[in-house]
């Protein structure tokens, strides 16, 4: 009896740290989690996932009872200091492939999913295997948000003239603007590439947030002109914990860090 007591004890100790340590230590570090999508197809590279899988995604968030938000509504909770509920998720799709609209588009249609697409502006209706301006308006009439993603796809970094820096983060914005006639709020840097000047650069054009991939200081997303993003694979519907784990809303916590440049 007595070994029986102790032994409860020792659980209920246990508990109780395990208790203190999530809602105390990894509960405010909670970070909603922005998936990053590239291409949708066949190939082998790792930027493309294949419709199937991407539909399978899809379906593990509404079947997990997922609440995908748009990214203009994370962003303005974290300017607020938002709780969001740790089932909480954000799409995003760099680029502007023509696949984005072949593929995806009806997927996230089927399930009213709202999801973000940055777009290379100088190429859209001038590269057969990117989207034109017909297919741009019309996702954007139908739940799909458009941000910016430069005009050439230039690593930002790498431009020393800031004339030209400047074309590319607030051109790429006015293109946007004048092709869809809405407000242009969000910016991503090419290959996740920006530093202070860049970033304070996209902030006076007027942006109200900006995406990277893992670059950046800050694990947990409170800067908006520099949050980190989950790249998806189609490995992650063979492998259902590493999409859990993505999913989880922890994942910035075990990645390695890397700087802006």
């Amino acid at each position: 009896m007595k070994i029986l007591k102790r032994l409860l004890t020792i659980i209920v100790i246990l508990a109780t740290f395990v208790g203190i340590i999530y809602f105390y230590w990894f509960c405010p570090r909670y970070v909603v989690p922005i998936l990053m999508y590239h291409r949708f197809g066949y190939s082998n590279s790792t930027l493309f996932v294949t419709p199937e899988n991407f539909a399978k995604q899809m379906d593990y968030l509404k079947k997990h009872n997922y609440r995908v938000i748009s990214l203009d509504e994370l962003i303005k909770g974290i300017e607020h200091n938002k709780y969001f509920p740790h089932n909480t998720v954000v799409i995003t799709i760099d680029d502007g492939y023509r696949d984005s609209y072949i593929y995806a588009f009806s997927i996230l249609k089927k399930y009213n999913f709202p999801a973000t697409i940055f777009i290379i502006t100088n190429y859209i209706g001038k590269k057969k295997e990117f989207l034109n301006w017909g297919e741009v308006k019309e996702m954007s009439n139908n739940g799909i948000t458009f941000g910016a993603h430069t005009r050439n796809h230039v690593y930002l970094p790498g431009i020393k003239d800031r004339k030209v820096l400047w074309n590319e983060i607030k051109g790429s914005k006015l293109d946007l603007e004048r092709k869809l006639k809405v407000p242009i709020n969000y910016f991503c840097y090419p290959i996740g590439g920006f530093n202070k000047l860049i970033k304070e650069m996209v902030r006076n054009a007027g942006y109200k947030g900006a995406c990277a991939t893992n670059r950046g200081s800050d694990r947990f997303n409170r800067d908006v002109y520099a949050l980190k993003r989950i790249k998806v694979t189609n490995s992650d519907v063979n492998k259902p914990l590493s999409f859990w784990a993505k999913l989880s809303g922890y994942y910035n916590l075990f990645r390695k860090k890397r700087k802006g440049d």
